[in-house]
């Protein structure tokens, strides 16, 4: 057997593999005697089959069957061997003329070279990696809200400033119908808050979405409307009143401390609000911490520049699912993985250059971690090491959840590989300007 490579460009080559008889013949030859010894044909008795007839009705098959498993396991240890990194999978070259009959086989396949670049965290600018903080409003407002959620509630009939309103939004040609609670202090329009007051239940109030809230995405929250379809929306939508009720706010005292937190373990509002601070800046790290991950893939995916062999990525995209595509389609279908295969590579380099690697221990440590933070919501405070230990894994014995939790744990290490190398402004928001500052609202 012989295999060689010609390159077309940088990112394109041909493998020519040539498979001569004594590459497959003996392989042939011992499976058409396995057939001989097994196969049923009329006429004759078990095993006793004439060699020539086993030939003339299983021979071709046999052939093929033998010559590509050789192809195969042979082209796979060349490019193994030639430590060749490629895209996709190998794709054969059809020849119009290529002849069964003969005895020796000539295969050329087509490569996808992976594009030589290098990745250089230190040339970022305009980066920021922000530091959200739960401000004394927000703190408030955490207050008030669980009052609310543990004080009583009253049910009205007609609706004054400070109520909580529960209805259904609908709009027929949108095909908006959805059910909303809020007090009215949620609209950023505060005349169009104000056609709520003196309304009762059953009755309908027409509103118009055009800056009807602070931001669109609650628009789109409340009305379940698409991202791309919410900005400008300028719409009526009519809120039919289901319900009216007014909260009177808990007392803040040492019954309901007790309810929030335990028996004794909190015992003012400053310390409150200590913990919803303490929880807030936890969820909102996280927030702050997957958009500057974002931030910088972007930057990377702007900032790193290489070629992609586009035509050969065509065609096998046409061959790879299980129903072939149209070039048509498989055009469609690469102009929307481009970008994410683009940053498959620059995050292969990064990981390569930075010698980022997952070990088990990691993995175990990781998964530990998770599960222990798991069992403290449901109470589980103080579980056993050999009950996280056994819990650990049975979740890593599902290669699913393996290959999940290893994303996550390669994700931690690219967000702090960034932090560290990527020049960047750390810059101090409440959520309000995150949030400004994250969608341009």
């Amino acid at each position: 057997m012989n295999i060689t490579r010609r390159n077309i460009d940088d990112l394109n080559a041909v493998v020519t593999v040539e498979v001569n008889k004594e590459d497959y013949a003996p392989k042939v030859e011992a499976v058409l005697k396995n057939y001989a010894k097994t196969a049923t044909i009329p006429g004759f008795r078990k095993g006793a089959v004439p060699m020539s007839m086993i030939k003339k009705q299983y021979g071709k098959a046999i052939l093929l069957e033998e010559v590509n498993k050789v192809l195969q396991e042979n082209l796979n240890k060349y490019l193994q061997q030639e430590k060749l990194d490629i895209l996709g999978n190998p794709l054969p070259k059809v020849d119009e003329h290529f002849n069964w009959e003969a005895e020796d086989y000539k295969f050329d396949f087509e490569l996808g070279l992976t594009p030589t670049f290098e990745v250089d965290l230190s040339k970022a600018k305009n980066l920021t990696q922000y530091k959200i903080v739960a401000d004394d409003k927000m703190l408030e407002d955490q207050v008030m809200r669980i009052r609310k959620q543990y004080g009583k509630m009253i049910s009205k009939d007609t609706i004054e400033a400070g109520d909580d309103i529960a209805g259904t939004f609908n709009n027929e040609e949108k095909g908006i119908n959805n059910p909303g609670q809020f007090t009215l202090d949620v609209f950023n329009d505060k005349k169009q808050a104000d056609l709520f007051i003196g309304k009762k239940v059953g009755d309908v109030v027409t509103l118009n979405t055009k800056g009807l809230f602070a931001d669109d995405h609650q628009l789109m929250d409340y009305l379940k409307v698409s991202h791309d379809d919410v900005h400008g929306l300028d719409i009526n939508v009519d809120f039919t009143i289901e319900e009216v009720n007014n909260a009177e706010p808990a007392e803040l005292n040492q019954e309901l401390f007790d309810k929030l937190f335990g028996e004794g373990n909190v015992s003012s509002v400053e310390e409150i609000k200590e913990k919803i601070k303490q929880d807030a800046e936890t969820q909102f790290e996280s927030q702050a911490n997957q958009k500057f991950l974002n931030d910088v893939t972007e930057y990377l995916l702007t900032d790193t520049k290489f070629d992609l062999p586009a035509t050969f990525l065509k065609k096998w995209i046409q061959t790879v699912g299980e129903t072939p595509l149209t070039p048509e389609q498989a055009e469609e279908e690469y102009a929307r993985s481009e970008k994410g295969l683009r940053y498959q590579l620059i995050e292969g380099k990064v990981m390569s250059q930075n010698n980022l690697q997952i070990t088990f221990e990691e993995l175990k440590d990781y998964t530990a971690q998770m599960i222990r933070k798991q069992m403290a919501q449901f109470g589980q405070m103080n579980p056993t090491d050999a009950d996280v230990d056994g819990i650990v894994a049975r979740v890593l014995s599902n290669q699913e959840e393996v290959k999940r939790l290893s994303d996550q744990v390669m994700s931690e290490k690219m967000l702090n590989l960034y932090k560290e190398k990527v020049a960047h402004e750390v810059k101090e928001v409440n959520y309000e300007q995150f949030i400004a500052a994250s969608y341009g609202e």
